[in-house]
């Protein structure tokens, strides 16, 4: 209740009808705070995910660590209720996995998950800027050439979460531009566990201008709006992606065999 305002209970000592009054009839600005506190209280659990998720993309948090609460929150700063809200959402999104009496935990990655995932980001992604090159207006494809500009000039400045960020950023947008609104929704799904792989890509690519500029066909090709032209270097882009990261992922963890259309 604001400062200086008296409470409309001041004026009764009868503790039963002042909470009869609470009850019933709130006052205005006591429905004001809990409107606010919800949505306080809905911020601070994204913020607390956005941490926990840079941290298992940046590695800090390694597959198979387990997340603990309390240690988080107080790291962070705040009570154990977001950060136990935020693992679930990460839970549902599928980087983390719950374990009975131990809590969450980042969830490991197979050759397979690999494989699975780049499969079904191909066919997102074909469909994408395929689409996107027939419905997309110039002001989208401009926000795209401005976008790949950014990555090449800042990627040997930028942090590697900013890189990637930005590489999310590129094909969030062009999944977009395809005016597809249920296949956007679909693409916005897997993010997470996408900005999980492009960190194994960043880490293979030694020279980060020269990864920004592998965007550059995808673009050139949106820009004349020719969409076998299009497919055809998002092909080249994803399969190239997919064959660098299964490589240094399967090095790191031992062999597997090569995925069937790599």
């Amino acid at each position: 209740m604001p400062s200086g305002e008296e409470s409309p209970l001041a004026h009764t000592n009868d503790e039963t009808s002042n909470m009869a009054i609470s009850t019933i009839s709130p006052p205005p600005a006591a429905a004001d705070a809990a409107l606010f506190e919800s949505v306080e209280s809905t911020d601070l659990v994204g913020l607390v995910e956005a941490q926990l998720t840079r941290a298992i993309v940046e590695g800090r948090l390694a597959p198979g660590s387990r997340i603990v609460e309390a240690d988080i929150a107080r790291r962070m700063g705040v009570s154990r209720a977001p950060v136990r809200e935020a693992a679930r959402r990460l839970e549902r999104q599928g980087v983390l996995v719950a374990k009975p009496r131990h809590g969450f935990a980042v969830r490991t990655i197979s050759v397979q998950e690999i494989d699975d995932l780049f499969e079904v980001r191909l066919s997102l992604e074909l469909t994408s800027i395929e689409l996107a090159c027939r419905k997309a207006d110039d002001a989208g494809i401009a926000r795209v050439q401005a976008l790949v500009e950014a990555m090449v000039r800042e990627a040997n400045t930028q942090p590697q979460h900013h890189r990637i960020a930005n590489d999310l950023a590129l094909h969030t947008l062009i999944c977009e531009l395809s005016g597809n609104a249920h296949l956007h929704r679909i693409f916005m799904n897997t993010q997470t566990e996408m900005q999980m792989i492009i960190a194994l890509i960043d880490a293979v690519y030694h020279d980060p201008t020269a990864m920004a500029e592998t965007h550059r066909p995808i673009v050139d090709a949106l820009v004349r709006r020719d969409p076998e032209a299009a497919k055809a270097a998002m092909r080249v882009h994803l399969e190239d992606a997919w064959q660098h990261v299964r490589a240094l992922f399967v090095k790191q963890h031992g062999a597997a065999p090569h995925p069937a259309n790599a």
